[in-house]
């Protein structure tokens, strides 16, 4: 089940029937089954709060991923996205809204299935996989 939650920003999610079926077959793609998925839409303010006081990390970011999954096959989670960061990367990259949202959104399935972003390396083959699955969207 995935659940879309909005916290101190206007927001409506795009075509949510379509990017929960997405979401879902890249879960299955990577040999997992989506449990229980949460993303809450909200500010930078708020996103940089949980930012600082559950990861002591003071900056802003677009997505934080929190991993609820309590089985190795099931994914679990909480995904807190910036709508505001969203926008200005989609802005500054010259992409559509639609498309920058979609590739946060997928990040966290993937950051849920196992993946890290922390080094040059990992970051690649995180930017290959959101492109990958990118281009699945129905």
């Amino acid at each position: 089940m995935i659940r879309y939650f909005i916290e101190d920003v206007e927001f409506k999610v795009p075509f949510p029937q379509k990017i929960r079926r997405w979401l879902n077959s890249v879960a299955v793609a990577e040999g997992y089954k989506i449990q229980e998925l949460s993303y809450v839409f909200c500010s930078d303010e708020y996103l940089h709060k949980i930012n600082v006081e559950y990861l002591d990390h003071d900056t802003y970011t677009d997505i934080i991923t929190f991993d609820n999954s309590e089985s190795d096959d099931l994914l679990s989670g909480d995904i807190f996205v910036s709508v505001e960061r969203v926008e200005d990367n989609a802005r500054s990259l010259h992409t559509l809204f639609y498309d920058e949202l979609c590739r946060v959104l997928v990040h966290g399935v993937l950051h849920l299935s196992g993946y890290l972003d922390e080094t040059d390396e990992e970051e690649a083959e995180m930017r290959r996989l959101e492109s990958h699955y990118l281009a699945l969207r129905p």
